[in-house]
């Protein structure tokens, strides 16, 4: 049975608790790890937890359960998977955090693994996946928490919400079709929906802007039936280094759905210039995507409201 142990490390330019803190809290991980499209806590006690994570490994999306021990005052995390995702056998390690002064760590990443029957060419997919994943990681934990303590008007995170005399099922229906949105959405040019596993899609799009111009979109999305759609956008438009959402439905005793579009950004200012101009800065930039998210968000919101009122 081969067992391989790998680890990789960077240097990261803040405080090692704030490193600690935000690996910790797993919400904000699709912010910080290039992978990660969403995670949520199945139990969470004062220092063990079990979280599910859906990622994409090698171009692929999966999910998997993992164990988590949290040990703040060593800075140290360790995890296993619970039921590892094939080729997968085994699957576990640990964060290891160590101060290098007062505003510098260094972040250890440790991995254990095998693969499944002890494949040779199954433990080279996963050495590949957890080597370029890895790597991916951590230099979006330091491009990350750096931007945290720095930079912090790149991020914005704002929401749209609309009542719905509906129920909150053919709310949901309408948003996980999304292979029907070429048909109900005016905004959507082109669309390729794969769902190869239940409840994870993989979503590509060609999507019109208000000046006729069209861009390309890829999202990973996680539905859970029939409250809450999450989603990463894995290829972006060239303002962007960063877009995760949520459409989140909640339906209460009238039969009266409230759906909510969520959007969380981060500012990519190298193409502030050349797609907004020689004036435009980062307030521009933050305005241009406030308005064009909101106003495509409102719009497929708007068309899921007919849709489901004409069911009720």
């Amino acid at each position: 049975m081969t067992v391989r142990e790998v680890e990789h490390d960077i240097t990261i330019e803040a405080p090692a608790t704030e490193v600690y803190r935000l690996i910790a809290h797993v919400e904000n991980w699709p912010r910080i790890f290039p992978p990660s499209v969403y995670v949520d806590h199945v139990e969470r006690g004062e220092l063990e937890e079990r979280i599910r994570i859906w990622a994409t490994a090698n171009g692929e999306a999966k999910n998997w359960t993992s164990r988590r021990t949290l040990e703040p005052e060593r800075l140290r995390i360790t995890f296993r998977q619970e039921v590892p995702a094939p080729p997968v056998a085994a699957m576990g390690g640990t964060w290891i955090i160590e101060p290098l002064g007062e505003s510098s760590a260094r972040v250890r990443l440790l991995h254990d693994y095998r693969a499944v029957g002890d494949d040779p060419e199954k433990l080279a997919w996963i050495d590949q996946a957890v080597d370029r994943n890895s790597r991916s990681e951590l230099a979006s934990l330091k491009a990350n928490v750096e931007l945290a303590t720095g930079a912090t008007e790149l991020t914005l995170s704002f929401e749209d919400s609309v009542e719905i005399n509906g129920s909150a099922k053919d709310v949901y229906d309408f948003i996980n079709e999304a292979h029907r949105w070429k048909q109900r959405l005016p905004h959507v040019a082109h669309v390729d929906l794969r769902e190869d596993t239940p409840g994870l899609q993989v979503l590509r799009m060609d999507t019109l802007t208000k000046d006729g111009s069209s861009h390309t979109t890829e999202s990973v999305r996680v539905c859970f039936p029939h409250h809450k759609i999450a989603y990463k956008q894995t290829t972006l438009p060239g303002l962007m280094k960063l877009h995760t959402g949520y459409w989140e439905l909640t339906e209460d005793d009238n039969g009266v759905t409230t759906a909510t579009s969520q959007h969380t950004v981060v500012l990519n200012t190298e193409n502030i210039t050349r797609i907004l101009g020689p004036d435009a800065g980062v307030a521009e930039a933050r305005s241009f995507i406030r308005n064009a998210l909101g106003t495509n968000s409102r719009a497929t919101l708007g068309h899921a409201k007919e849709y489901a009122e004409a069911r009720r």
